[in-house]
């Protein structure tokens, strides 16, 4: 039975559609979609899912088909596959670190990790206010917007909150991934600067303003 047609049988074993999967080049690394109408299936993976056994394989794909139809439900290859992204970052390929993003990590592992965390794929994002901090664990890479360059102190309180992502992952429950856990808000309230986020949401309407000047 071919991947697709194995996905669904275990899901919906009522449904009959004709299915399609490509594996293509323009994916990041163990990134991939679903596309779907009445009659035809069609994923589209990342190269690397090309090496990965095809359990796991499966879990992806039923993970994609139960987000398109708002399904909540548990396999054994959904678990398989969730087990396997959280287990990445280990095996990931380090190779794009910023010279003043990595000075922030290091402040901040040595003060709320003692040096035990690796250093990621630390990356300067867009210019954006509403995405500021993200932890990719497909690639292992901390992105931070590139609002914060010249603001150290709000800078590693962004990063602490991104370093956590990749110190404890997620959770997942009726394939739902819960990234802010109580663990989760119980070590990001460690943070020693305790009105950090005040002084953050300030700075970022004071942007927001001086931008809206500009443009008007």
């Amino acid at each position: 039975m071919k991947l697709v047609e194995q996905a669904i049988k275990e899901l919906f074993p009522e449904k009959n559609y004709l299915t399609k999967l490509y594996y293509s080049k323009r994916f990041k690394d163990y990134n991939a979609n679903i596309r779907y109408n009445h009659e035809t299936v069609k994923f589209s993976l990342s190269k690397k899912w090309k090496d990965v056994s095809d359990e796991i394989q499966i879990g992806l794909m039923q993970t994609l088909l139960l987000k398109v139809f708002k399904q909540q439900k548990t396999t054994i290859n959904i678990d398989l596959y969730n087990g396997f992204i959280k287990q990445l970052p280990k095996y990931s390929v380090v190779n794009n670190v910023s010279k003043s993003l990595k000075e922030s990590f290091d402040r901040v592992n040595k003060i709320y990790f003692n040096y035990f965390m690796e250093t990621p794929n630390l990356k300067w994002g867009k210019e954006s206010f509403r995405k500021i901090g993200s932890y990719e664990y497909h690639s292992n890479t901390i992105t931070i917007s590139s609002i914060l360059k010249k603001e150290n102190l709000l800078l590693d309180y962004v990063m602490y909150h991104e370093m956590l992502h990749k110190k404890l992952s997620f959770k997942t429950k009726n394939n739902r991934n819960f990234h802010h856990t109580s663990e989760f808000r119980k070590l990001e309230c460690k943070y020693k600067e305790k009105d950090v986020e005040k002084k953050l949401e300030k700075f970022l309407k004071k942007k927001k303003l001086l931008r809206t000047i500009r443009i008007f």
